[in-house]
């Protein structure tokens, strides 16, 4: 691709998958691209770490898409340098592990026939006489399962992970995540073996050989060489603004640097808190869109063939623990030599939690606790421990949540070359691959004509149905 020649200087406030993703285009096509990340290393929540020798992700970021330009720039990016990996994740509920996706006669075994008699009986009962639709987790999810699925594979994990009942989660969460999945879909799906048609039950997915952050990593050292600005540890403290315009950017210590435009990843809310002249009613609604914070508890646990998932859902509501990962069975050049298990265990919280603020022993102490009763390490030894706290990285998609969000968004809308995109920047719920593509529909607003086109806003989680369909495979990408 030939660059083009300009003066224009862009600033990227966020290093993550959508942010990189933004800069690794612009850099391509001859902009000088600064990028802000607040953290010491690139990746966001997509980064990969160094921990007792091994690399880690934080927790499970497996990548796939059935999108063609995101594909192909994930494969222009990791070269032959990944593995596919096949999937395997297990449900934790009532002392047994369900398959997941759901395979009718593991759960049928691990139900009985009683409770799988109730099941299939609450299923038909809802489809006869649905409950009504209140715009709310619960009541999607139960018309769509019916009532005792619901409770066993919906209701406990969600309220885990979000803080909130599952009347107060907004529907868009369901209608985003599992909009085309039904009982009858994946039932036929686990007897046909046919799962991989729906995303969040793909059987196989792509994994880089140096961690899910090897890719970011790699689009900021070729920013590096063309150009381009990485600042790590370094905060923005303002956005600046000129008659409805972006200007520029005032960082933490004081200095003023001058861009012609602006593409945020920073969190929606603090986004709002940097600007000049925002309307009160604005930050009000601002102010009414929260964020979930994750704790990742990093055990070592001695041996190495410990269970046979990924990664686990952690249903059981006695348990806090809410998803456990297992490293050494993603690939082998993330352990190298090492002899024992890395696993890394998940809680949820939000900042006036008291577990958010509790000592790194005591974290220790209760994942493991709740690991011993999975009864998935027997009787091995955990020989080390490791905290990593991750703030504000889920957006709470309470019920009418986007009557907070629109006025902000169309607020933010009216501020010219300012571009805010990612999980956080947006306010959506994103996997990778639709950060990813947040930030190619980005980098195409400012070096194209469409600006007009293309809403940043409008990038869900259904974007594939409107793309040809393309999957990354072992030799590369072919068409489904």
């Amino acid at each position: 691709m030939s660059e083009v020649v300009t003066s224009k200087r862009i600033a990227i406030i966020g290093a993550g998958p959508a942010g990189m993703t933004a800069a690794y285009e612009l850099a391509k096509k001859g902009y000088q691209v600064d990028i802000y990340e607040a953290e010491n290393n690139v990746g966001g929540m997509s980064r990969t770490i160094q921990l007792w020798d091994c690399l880690v992700d934080l927790g499970p970021h497996r990548f796939f898409s059935t999108n063609r330009q995101i594909n192909e720039l994930w494969l222009e990016v990791a070269g032959n340098d990944y593995h596919m990996i096949d999937r395997q994740t297990r449900i934790f509920y009532r002392n047994h592990f369900f398959d997941y996706p759901l395979k009718p006669f593991n759960t049928f075994s691990n139900l009985g026939l009683l409770e799988t008699v109730n099941s299939v009986i609450s299923y038909v009962y809802q489809q006869i006489f649905p409950v009504p639709n209140n715009g709310d987790f619960e009541s999607w999810v139960i018309n769509r399962f019916g009532k005792r699925l619901y409770e066993m594979f919906f209701k406990h994990y969600s309220e885990k992970l979000w803080g909130i009942k599952c009347t107060e989660l907004d529907a868009d969460f369901a209608a985003q995540r599992i909009k085309k999945l039904s009982l009858y879909e994946a039932v036929r799906n686990s007897l046909t073996g046919n799962s991989g048609k729906h995303q969040t039950l793909v059987e196989q997915f792509a994994y880089p050989t140096q961690g899910t952050g090897m890719i970011y990593e790699r689009m900021a050292q070729y920013c590096r060489d063309h150009k381009g600005r990485v600042f790590l540890n370094t905060k923005v403290r303002r956005v600046l603004t000129e008659q409805e315009q972006v200007v520029g950017l005032e960082l933490a210590d004081g200095t003023t640097e001058r861009y012609d435009a602006v593409i945020s990843t920073m969190p929606i809310t603090s986004l709002v808190n940097t600007l000049d002249g925002v309307p009160s009613s604005v930050k009000e609604s601002a102010a009414k869109l929260t964020f979930r914070n994750t704790i990742l508890v990093y055990l070592l646990v001695e041996g190495d063939r410990l269970f046979p998932d990924q990664w686990l859902y952690v249903h059981s509501p006695e348990l806090q623990v809410g998803r456990i990962t297992n490293f050494r069975n993603w690939v082998p050049s993330l352990y190298g030599s090492s002899k024992d298990t890395i696993l890394a265990l998940e809680l949820w919280c939000n900042n006036d939690d008291e577990l958010w603020h509790r000592s790194d022993q005591s974290l220790i102490e209760l994942a493991t606790a709740d690991l011993r009763k999975t009864g998935l390490i027997a009787n091995k030894k955990v020989l080390d421990g490791h905290i990593h706290r991750v703030p504000r990285c889920y957006p709470i998609y309470a019920k009418g949540y986007m009557d907070a969000l629109t006025p902000v968004q169309n607020y933010l809308s009216g501020i010219a070359n300012l571009y805010p995109i990612g999980r956080y920047g947006s306010f959506k719920y994103n996997n990778q691959d639709h950060s990813i593509l947040m930030g190619i529909l980005a980098a195409q607003k400012l070096t194209t004509d469409q600006d007009q086109q293309v809403d940043l806003w409008a990038v869900n989680t259904d974007y594939e149905t409107y793309q040809e369909s393309t999957v990354i495979t072992e030799t590369g990408l072919i068409k489904q």
